[in-house]
């Protein structure tokens, strides 16, 4: 093997193409898993995961895409890269192609019962997406489905490319050149090789590198139960038109249903050995296989000179982009609940400090002060009113008594503040209830409530500021310039202005409609 750069560090004009080599990077990790998911740790069996996902490109794929790559790109001519894949080998492709050969037209071919949350990934790399109908696995040799179509359109124009994972030689290879070497330097003891079979080229390069290099190491393949699915590998029936020497390349082969392999993968991404669905796949198929020596006695067979059975398996790649797939394979008993899981589906709009102000800020910007001369002309009436500037409103969301009994003047009721409930965010129900009746008022208003906020700067306030900000929230996100008052009329309660700015707001004696009056010592201005 070449040297390694065991610094880890990429510098220079080729930094990012140094990164992605295998012959520039350290080994990708080898690593025990914990003897709590090893139940055969005690029959002197140990176990070690492979951290494909710990490439660049995080996935097992990304090797064979680099050595495919490297074979069919013809510099200066290439021009577009295509392939059938379901995810992992095209998109290290995408990757690769730009980084070694600055290709950026890389397009993918694959079922159309790919998952959603699969395609965005592929869209987020940039790759050009077109999906076929039929088998999510079509056969190689199936004129009908997207493998051959890729390679109808390569053949058709000499400036693309189809590397073809599934007949290409270059793919099975890239593990006798690199991931199997890796896995002896680290592991000269191995015991036995384990890896899932899908295009068959991981396990076959494995296989025939150890065939060579280690022929004691047993050779095990993992296929998926027929009927059944887990992202990447294949059933065994799948396998049989593949061309790749994989027969010489195992020694035997375990089937693996979608539910153990989504199981395990989700205890390893537990105890830190973070991995999708195809890694648990490939330890059940371990796990299966160590069962029935055990039970036929013939498990110590494959013990080393140290009396302990040393076992590799791959971990393929990422649990992230099957999230979906986890909670629709796996019962309810396997994940936490959610606590205040109502609020998932309520208040999903932007809260802002900027939008919630405090009643010395706000008040000056909505209300205008109008001053009255003294009976004798002489002096300014220290007693003025206060009326709601034009182009703003004011809505209090306190209940129409409440309102009646004290208000600003010029403000409108909407009541939708409940004083006998607890602050909407301390009681997820209250919350719940309050955001969906103001979504339903707000999103399409009433010939009443249109003309008070189309084109206004709307204040609201409550009883303690906590359901108007959330109304701020819902009229904020439908376009409208809303704010609400911290603290609502309890802040005012306890306003001083006096000690603040020489200013003080006072209840009118005039009557409850005046509601709250102004008197200024200092002239009340408002920002232009």
């Amino acid at each position: 093997m070449p040297k390694q750069n065991f610094l880890n560090v990429y510098k220079g004009p080729n930094s990012v193409r140094d990164y992605f080599d295998p012959d520039s990077t350290p080994p990708l990790p080898l690593v025990e898993i914990p003897d709590k998911l090893n139940p055969y740790r005690r029959d002197g069996v140990r176990i070690y995961a492979k951290m494909m996902t710990m490439h660049p490109a995080n996935n097992v794929k990304s090797m064979p895409a680099l050595n495919l790559l490297e074979k069919s790109v013809e510099p200066g001519k290439t021009e577009t890269i295509i392939e059938y894949s379901s995810g992992s080998t095209v998109i290290s492709m995408s990757l690769i192609s730009r980084v070694f050969h600055d290709i950026s037209d890389v397009r993918a071919f694959l079922s159309n019962k790919t998952s959603l949350a699969k395609l965005r990934l592929m869209q987020f790399f940039g790759l050009d997406i077109t999906l076929f109908g039929g088998p999510s696995q079509p056969e190689p040799t199936d004129c009908r489905g997207g493998i051959r179509a890729a390679q109808k359109l390569a053949e058709s124009n000499e400036t693309i490319i189809n590397p073809n994972q599934y007949e290409n030689d270059a793919n099975w290879k890239a593990h006798v050149r690199w991931t199997g070497p890796q896995i002896l330097t680290q592991l000269p003891e191995i015991s036995l090789i384990c890896a899932g079979m899908g295009t068959s080229g991981t396990m076959t390069g494995l296989g025939m590198f150890f065939k060579e290099a280690r022929p004691s190491v047993y050779r095990l393949g993992v296929c998926t139960a027929a009927g059944d699915r887990v992202p990447g590998p294949r059933s065994f029936a799948l396998l049989a038109p593949v061309e790749f020497p994989w027969k010489s390349a195992v020694d035997h082969i375990e089937e693996v249903g979608s539910h153990d392999s989504f199981s395990l993968s989700l205890d390893l991404c537990r105890e830190g050995i973070v991995c999708g669905p195809s890694s648990g796949f490939n330890l059940k198929g371990l796990f299966q296989f160590i069962e029935k020596q055990k039970a036929a006695g013939t498990l110590r067979d494959l013990a080393g000179e140290d009396g302990e059975i040393h076992c590799v398996f791959l971990c393929c790649d990422l649990p992230y982009q099957y999230i979906n797939e986890y909670f629709d394979k796996l019962s309810p008993e396997h994940f936490p609940s959610i606590k205040n899981e109502e609020l998932a589906q309520v208040d999903l709009y932007r809260y802002d400090e900027a939008w919630e102000k405090n009643a010395e800020a706000a008040l000056p910007l909505f209300l205008d002060v109008k001053r009255s001369s003294s009976q004798d002309g002489l002096l300014p009436d220290p007693r003025g009113s206060i009326a709601v500037k034009d182009g703003a409103i004011i809505i209090d969301l306190r209940q129409p008594a409440d309102f009646d009994g004290f208000n600003i003047p010029g403000s409108v009721n909407l009541p939708f503040a409940d004083p006998s409930k607890p602050s909407p965010f301390s009681d997820p129900s209250v919350l719940r209830a309050l955001w969906i009746k103001l979504e339903d008022f707000f999103k399409t208003p009433s010939d009443y409530a249109h003309p008070l906020i189309q084109g206004k700067r709307i204040l609201l306030l409550c009883y303690d500021g906590d359901s108007s900000r959330v109304a701020t929230s819902v009229l904020r996100a439908k376009g409208y310039e809303a704010d609400s008052l911290r603290g609502g009329f309890r802040a005012l309660g306890e306003l001083d202005i006096r000690q603040a700015r020489g200013e003080c707001i006072v209840s009118n004696s005039q009557g409850s409609k005046q509601g709250i009056a102004v008197t200024c010592e200092v002239q009340l201005v408002t920002p232009s």
